[in-house]
């Protein structure tokens, strides 16, 4: 059957944008990773590659046409022993939701175009910061960030937001959406593109009092400031003698996104987690990223709040109380088991969670474990889990080497060498650059099976 391209999003909050020019015909031979089109919104320009073999077909969008909605059919791709008459055996256009993920470039869809699937729900263990009755609101993380900062805002005249295009603009991944219009420009800063000089301001407030909450568009830019947040920022309280706090949160998306290259995909989880001074924390569901951001406000340190740009867009339930608050440096077991404990973080959990429904399909029950906090770290509740389970398996978007994980393979062995029955397995970022091509970033990230073999590996099985 003719395979459709779609149009892809570059970013969570695309909803459409401008096919700008083809750059193969019809009738021309594709192959996978090459680039067939160019597309652009306002603020970036990126290729379409292909990502299966054969001719191209048909071009149903022609170029130049602006405001192509995302997962919009633009054209066919005929496979091998296929023809033009196969044409009519492609699945119709189906009028579908813009996505609020950025899939990679170059999708594909089969009729009927399948929904993405839900994101794994945590549901096998109570939160115990949610008392037990409370109502419970859906919303999506870039929604429970915005009210974390609305409520801190409101409840505090010295919160206040700054960074790049968090105002006029509602923020580049629009969690800072109406905060302009509620708390005005002097709390809602536009500042210039200038990493360095912004984060710098915001430290500088935070030691007359005022409590900044300062965005980095990407974590990635944040190395421009990384004087200010480790230098000035986390150790200011130690070589003043207590006598100079900085109470201060940069927060971001951190780690990769979709097909934005080396540069733009980092994971920082390790770097920042090193730093005496600083806490670290990278939340996965909607309601952590609510409780987490709203104690990071309050907290008389800076705190480094690590998001992820593919999780913005994930919706979850968030308890609907006047004042939700989740301890930071608490761990949270997610999901219950005995066989083997799985810790993760941010988007790693979403391959914790998938392998862990796929490994009870075998008979092997996973514990899993989100840290929501990376420093602190809760060591407590990694250890009891792992005298419980004997196993362990530690999930992770970035590198291995020096890694997050290799600091919770050691305080295992440090705290629980007498109860493990297997040496502690990694799975981690491959040790590359992220590559731009979509089919070599899938390969250099994680994947639930990779999980799965590990678990399975350290239960001899």
């Amino acid at each position: 059957m003719p395979i459709q391209v779609l149009m892809p999003a570059l970013s969570p909050t695309m909803e459409k944008g401008n096919l700008a020019k083809w750059l193969k015909k019809e009738g021309e031979t594709i192959k996978s990773g090459d680039v067939i089109a160019e597309i652009e919104t306002d603020k970036a320009t990126m290729e379409v590659e292909a990502t299966d073999e054969g001719t191209l077909g048909k071009i149903l969008i022609p170029e130049g046409t602006a405001d192509v909605a995302v997962n919009t059919p633009i054209a066919t791709i005929l496979a091998d022993g296929e023809s033009a008459a196969d044409l009519a055996k492609a699945p119709a256009p189906a009028a579908q939701k813009a996505a609020e993920s950025a899939p990679p470039a170059a999708a594909k869809a089969e009729a009927p175009a399948p929904k993405a699937a839900p994101a794994p729900q945590a549901v096998a263990e109570p939160d115990p910061e949610v008392p037990e009755g409370t109502e419970m609101v859906t919303q999506t993380i870039r929604e429970a960030l915005r009210d974390a900062m609305a409520e801190e805002m409101r409840r505090d005249a010295d919160v206040f937001v700054m960074g790049e295009e968090v105002a006029e603009y509602q923020g580049a991944y629009k969690v800072t959406q109406g905060l302009l219009q509620e708390f005005g420009a002097k709390r809602v800063i536009d500042t210039p593109i200038t990493e360095h000089g912004f984060a710098g301001v915001g430290v500088g407030a935070a030691m007359t009092g005022l409590k900044p909450v300062v965005e980095f568009m990407t974590f990635n830019f944040a190395m421009q400031a990384i004087d200010q947040i480790i230098n000035s920022a986390a150790k200011t309280l130690y070589m003043s003698g207590g006598q100079m706090g900085c109470s201060i949160v940069f927060r971001g998306p951190n780690g990769a996104a979709a097909r934005v290259a080396a540069q733009h995909s980092q994971d920082y989880s390790s770097w920042y987690s090193h730093i005496p001074g600083l806490k670290v924390v990278a939340p996965y569901s909607a309601a952590d990223a609510k409780g987490l951001l709203k104690a990071a406000i309050r907290d008389p340190n800076p705190v480094i709040f690590l998001e992820n740009e593919v999780l913005y867009g994930h919706t979850g339930e968030v308890p609907k109380l006047d004042d939700f608050i989740i301890p930071i440096g608490k761990a949270r077991i997610v999901r219950s088991g005995s066989h083997v404990t799985i810790i993760s973080w941010s988007n790693g959990m979403t391959y914790a969670l998938k392998a862990a429904d796929e490994l009870a399909k075998d008979g092997i029950e996973a514990e899993v474990i989100d840290l929501r906090t990376l420093r602190p770290m809760d060591t407590e509740t990694i250890i009891n889990s792992v005298k419980k389970t004997g196993r362990a398996v530690t999930v992770e978007e970035g590198w291995a080497q020096s890694g997050v994980g290799a600091e919770i393979a050691a305080r295992i062995m440090e705290n629980a060498f007498d109860y493990l029955d297997a040496p502690v397995a990694r799975v981690s970022g491959k040790d590359v650059p992220m590559p731009y091509a979509a089919n070599l970033e899938k390969l250099a990230l994680p994947s639930a099976a990779e999980v799965v073999e590990a678990a399975k590996a350290v239960c001899y099985r």
